[in-house]
């Protein structure tokens, strides 16, 4: 049985639910007038309310304000991600812009309910380059200066009395430096130096008195682990290491600050408790539903948690904690209708590569169980992330309409260490693309695909991947669909937005320099598009500030002059990628369509509301 597209890219029932401080109201996204929007309802009532009132993008972010009287959210325009923070009122439902500049991109440094009277923001609004820290009264909206960027610092972080007092600079030749300070008045010094080689950690936090600062840091070993350092004497010792992962998160606690679990996402994301006060709520949240249990929010004196559970045949369930009585009481499901249909199960996978480097990925067979069925590569993008288990919209669709999908960390992926994650320095189009060849093979050569049904896919760095599959190996691959990927490394590298400037030094260790343009040029499917003869789906923005439109229509005009042909959709009101629930349903309509002409899988027929015509290109 087809699941219907809109069940899986629809708007959610309801989603994201977040308790108030005080414990007495609940916030989830919802759909009004089919715009996700903030709803708001007491705790254990019935009164849901719309307070935000979106009619266009819909709200994706938010988080409650201290004092439980305001929400607060994030928009940005069409996919600009020039963010702006806006404040609204749970009782009258008035909506401030509290950021109302034009062409800013603004940014949550730290929000406590400790500190209920103002914000700490980031905002790029003396330089497009730099964001310097703001205090933001949430009465009156002033705001006020309160630590300004030296030129280099991509990150900051304010401790529990809510001073700024660390800070990361990105230093020439990719060296990030953490730096302390003792209070809002006192001079920089520098904590600790990275070398461009270590992975990409950071300050996750302070201990609870604030002598010491806990680090994500790969400096002494080969995978990221969390450390403290006392901030005084410089000792350092290490919290928590998995020789094989780095670290993924931490779970403390609001009030008192004290570290109470660690995540490292090996097949699946695996929390160590640290504090025994909540080790018993843990073991029996583990043990009270299926999937993997984190904790979505909770109030300030942390009585009441809202716990998700994420497994990789449903969708999201979400529930409240009592932790006194140890009592789950069911909230919702994002997508209940799904209830209807059997999803697919994604299985961890291990394989070498042709250099012996082991990946590690996910393999998710189609639905009917056809014996060499046709495969989709999903490639992630980033590159500098990692696909995990769980529930995947996409996958989903793909398995329920007859593929396998395989979903592969290639060398460069985060997560592993900083030896398999510098294993793709400089090799973009060569062995990371390798790695996306093997996996093919291992696949064919396991029985998960038909070899000569075999189709690559993914967005950004997986669009990228598209690209060079189709230009690089033609005829390794019976169709490739491309979502925001770049096809000239030169023209990416010179449009980054400008606040990644103090990420350029990294970004040309990893990928390539601006002072060796043909290097470039032969990792940039650009300049062999004539090469293509597999035909190509694209998905753009035309808003997109990483992976701008210019990429997309550069390789679309080459082909073109070459009278190979290439479907290019492109949507007006969009970013880096598809938000709008109506785009991601036309784009997956038409890539249906598209994989089911040229693999031979399932498709269900286009909607009169999923007509993608009008943007074609």
């Amino acid at each position: 049985m087809l699941i219907p597209r809109k069940i899986l890219f629809g708007n959610p029932e309801k989603a994201s639910p977040q308790v108030s401080p005080d414990g007495q109201q609940l916030a989830y996204l919802a759909p009004e007038e089919d715009v996700l929007n903030v709803w708001v309802r007491t705790v254990g009532a019935t009164d849901d309310r719309a307070i935000t009132h979106d009619r266009h993008r819909g709200v994706q972010t938010y988080f409650w304000q201290p004092g439980s009287a305001n929400i607060i959210y994030m928009q940005d325009a069409g996919g600009n991600e020039n963010f702006r923070i806006y404040q609204t009122s749970i009782t009258t439902g008035e909506t401030r812009d509290l950021t109302p500049f034009d062409d800013v991109r603004a940014g949550v440094v730290a929000v406590d309910d400790a500190h209920p009277n103002f914000m700490l923001v980031a905002l790029n609004q003396r330089s497009p380059e730099l964001h310097d820290v703001y205090r933001l009264n949430f009465e009156t909206g002033e705001l006020e200066l309160d630590t300004e960027n030296p030129g280099d610092v991509s990150d900051w972080k304010a401790d529990h009395d809510f001073v700024v007092r660390a800070a990361a600079g990105q230093l020439p030749g990719g060296i990030q430096e953490i730096r302390i300070r003792d209070n809002r008045d006192a001079p920089w010094k520098a904590l600790q130096q990275w070398g461009p080689d270590e992975t990409m950690g950071g300050v996750a936090g302070y201990s609870p008195d604030n002598q010491s600062m806990w680090l994500i840091s790969s400096v002494g070993a080969n995978t990221s682990r969390l450390v403290e350092v006392d901030i005084a004497t410089e000792h350092e010792r290490v919290i928590a290491d998995d020789p094989h992962y780095d670290v993924a998160g931490i779970e403390v606690n609001p009030r008192t600050h004290k570290l109470e679990a660690v995540a490292f996402v090996r097949a699946k994301t695996e929390w160590t408790i640290f504090d025994p006060q909540v080790a018993a709520d843990w073991d029996f949240l583990r043990a009270a539903h299926h999937g993997e249990v984190s904790i979505n929010s909770r109030s300030y004196n942390d009585d009441i948690w809202v716990v998700t559970y994420s497994a990789d045949d449903a969708p999201a369930r979400y529930f409240l904690y009592h932790r006194a009585s140890k009592k789950l009481e069911f909230l919702f499901e994002s997508r209940p209708e799904l209830a209807q249909y059997k999803l697919a199960k994604m299985e961890p996978v291990a394989f070498p590569a042709r250099d012996g480097l082991k990946l590690h990925g996910y393999l998710t067979r189609p639905a009917n169980g056809a014996a060499k069925p046709p495969m989709v590569m999903l490639v992630h993008g980033g590159p500098w992330v990692r696909d995990g288990w769980g529930f995947n919209a996409l996958v989903q669709l793909l398995a329920n309409r007859g593929y396998s999908v395989l979903q592969v960390n290639y060398r460069g992926s985060t997560g592993y260490g900083k030896d398999f994650l510098n294993a793709g320095d400089r090799e973009w189009a060569r062995k990371m693309h390798d790695d996306l060849l093997d996996t093919k093979q291992w696949a064919i050569a396991h029985g998960h695909a038909d070899a000569s049904r075999v189709a690559v896919m993914g967005g950004s760095y997986g669009g990228y991947a598209t690209l060079v599959s189709l230009a690089f190996t033609p005829g390794e691959f019976a169709c490739g669909v491309d979502i925001v990927g770049p096809s000239n490394l030169i023209t990416l590298l010179e449009s980054i937005p400008p606040y990644w400037a103090p990420y350029r030094a990294m970004l040309e260790k990893r990928v390539g320099r601006m002072d060796e343009p043909e290097f470039l040029k032969s990792r940039s499917p650009l300049y062999r598009a004539g090469n293509i003869k597999d035909p190509l789906l694209i998905g753009q923005g035309a808003n997109d500030p990483r992976v701008k439109q210019a990429e997309s229509d550069q390789i679309v005009s080459a082909m073109r002059a070459n009278k190979k042909a290439v479907e290019y959709i492109v949507f007006p009101d969009e970013g880096h990628g598809f938000v709008r629930p109506e785009n991601s349903l036309r784009f997956f309509a038409a890539t249906e369509q598209f994989l089911a002409k040229h693999l031979g899988g399932q498709a269900e027929p286009p909607a009169p509301d999923e007509d993608w015509s009008e943007f074609l290109k």
